[in-house]
């Protein structure tokens, strides 16, 4: 069992697709508006070529994938740090800890060794039963609550860097434009 991390191409936009949908069948039954789970191939497309979308393969199949959406692709963000977003794990690999294997590489390897990112975050439905404390226990703390589509969406960060980010933070409080 071999497992590659790479970062996506439009080659594996359908793979992708597939799997995003295949993932996401819980946020829609729960009927929680995220873009993820009712994309089309297009807005596929659009997030590969547009952020940095990584997938982990297992024996030559994709398993999972996340995105991350930089501060400077996406100025309307809340925070000046990496966002984690289009988090997926094929059903048929839950529970086999390919989502927190390549969760933790982006974190570790490609935001804090790569880019030397002080903190990334993200943001999920509050209602959801399980998603925030999943982030919770992987060092992830809520810093703010907004309405998206009328759902209580809560905004996590992870300090990847700590003393990058107090100095930072320092200058630009959390949840503050630059």
């Amino acid at each position: 069992m071999e497992d590659v991390i790479r970062l996506a191409g439009i080659e594996d936009v359908d793979q992708v697709h597939a799997l995003t949908l295949q993932a996401y069948a819980p946020i829609r039954e729960l009927n929680i508006k995220f873009s993820a789970a009712t994309a089309d191939r297009n807005l596929v497309v659009e997030n590969i070529t547009r952020n940095a979308s990584y997938v982990l393969e297992r024996d030559g199949e994709i398993a999972a994938t996340v995105t991350v959406q930089y501060p400077w692709t996406h100025p309307e963000h809340i925070a000046p740090y990496p966002f984690i977003w289009w988090f997926a794990v094929h059903p048929k690999f839950k529970r086999k800890g390919v989502g927190s294997k390549l969760l933790s590489y982006v974190e570790e390897k490609i935001l804090g060794e790569q880019a030397k990112a002080p903190a990334v975050y993200l943001a999920t439905a509050k209602r959801h039963p399980w998603l925030v404390g999943i982030y919770e226990r992987r060092g992830y703390q809520a810093f703010q609550e907004k309405v998206y589509e009328g759902d209580d969406i809560v905004f996590l960060r992870k300090v990847l860097n700590p003393s990058l980010y107090n100095l930072l933070d320092n200058h630009v409080g959390i949840g503050e434009q630059r």
